[in-house]
């Protein structure tokens, strides 16, 4: 363990303050990041490496894992699906160098929740792990919001200030999907990947299909769009709309 490891590796002791797990190899850059979340008053629990990082992730609950996509030994992404694999859904935000599209896309069809390209404010770094702390734990809840659309998991219903709206199995799905991520560029490759269960990408509009059908029912309810194309991205759930 390393002087920043031995300073700064708080994580759990505190049952009160939320944990957070940052995997970055730049001492100096993680000497920073460390000192804003310290300020923010979480714990913080650190790994230069990122073997070092998957293991402490898959042996303690962390509220948000703060990582690094380049990192030495395991790769940011890497460690982002073994988690996923492994039915972890800590929310995951990734830094990285790498601001290309298609990066920060490969990082969100991995499994993270956020995207944030160095350098960055700091400020917009808690800000945004303020943000993925709100969020509420995806094991434990029953029904979803976002603004007046509600989803019951439990009796597979959508609700809009209290009418039901009808979906069909597959238009839920994408729904909820959505639900839990309120926000988030949702690709669709991540819907292929994740509601259709694909595991090979094919030439299809499915996806376009039911996103279609989908919004047309929510916007007769809500007469503005709830689901927002991205151009050349994807789309996300506006419930601020």
């Amino acid at each position: 363990m390393d002087g920043l490891e031995t300073a700064f590796d708080d994580g759990a002791k505190d049952a009160m303050r939320p944990n957070i797990l940052l995997i970055e190899d730049d001492p100096e850059l993680s000497s920073a990041i460390i000192k804003e979340l310290r300020r923010r008053e979480y714990g913080v629990a650190y790994a230069r490496t990122g073997s070092a990082g998957i293991e402490k992730a898959m042996e303690a609950h962390f509220d948000v894992l703060i990582l690094d996509r380049m990192l030495p030994e395991v790769d940011g992404l890497t460690i982002i699906r073994s988690l996923r694999s492994a039915k972890i859904s800590t929310p995951v935000l990734i830094i990285s160098a790498l601001d290309d599209v298609n990066e920060r896309v490969l990082g969100l069809e991995a499994g993270a929740d956020d995207y944030l390209i160095k350098p960055f404010s700091f400020a917009e770094m808690g800000a945004r792990t303020e943000a993925l702390l709100r969020r509420p734990a995806l094991t434990s809840q029953t029904i979803l919001q976002a603004g007046p659309l509600a989803l019951d998991l439990l009796e597979r219903i959508a609700i809009f200030n209290g009418n039901r709206i009808e979906l069909s199995k597959r238009e839920f799905q994408i729904l909820q999907y959505f639900m839990e991520r309120p926000g988030q560029v949702i690709t669709k490759n991540m819907l292929l990947q994740q509601v259709w269960k694909y595991k090979f990408i094919p030439q299809t509009n499915v996806v376009d299909v039911h996103i279609s059908k989908l919004r047309q029912k929510l916007e007769a309810h809500h007469g503005a769009a709830l689901i927002r194309n991205i151009r050349g991205q994807g789309y996300v759930l506006d419930q601020d709309a």
